[in-house]
């Protein structure tokens, strides 16, 4: 029956174009999580530091880069360096490959 055979292709374009948005979700989370890894990895470097030095900045970006993100921005980082107990800020805010934009904010203190 024609019928049935339209209801069978229009229910495997449906579950086609509900996987096809799933792995590119999945894919999303998988970047994200990536830069939430890199942005603990560099605050922890901030603690002992104080800042975020000018050359943990340059591989930072150049790590972001190596995951496709682009329009990299670390404003409202710390930068200076602060003192014993003060409060550091790690921003990262950039866009994905698809041209998702994400804001990464991690706050600790410094223990230098």
């Amino acid at each position: 029956n024609a019928g049935d055979f339209m209801a069978v292709c229009l229910c495997m374009l449906a579950l086609t174009v509900v996987m096809l948005s799933y792995v590119d979700s999945v894919r999303l989370v998988g970047e994200k999580t990536q830069i939430s890894q890199l942005a603990r990895k560099y605050i922890l470097k901030m603690e002992t530091e104080g800042r975020l030095t000018d050359a943990d900045r340059t591989t930072l970006c150049q790590e972001l880069e190596s995951l496709g993100v682009t329009g990299v921005d670390l404003g409202g980082s710390t930068l200076e360096k602060a003192g014993y107990g003060e409060a550091i800020v790690l921003v990262i805010r950039g866009r994905l490959r698809d041209g998702y934009e994400f804001e990464e904010k991690r706050v600790s203190v410094a223990k230098h």
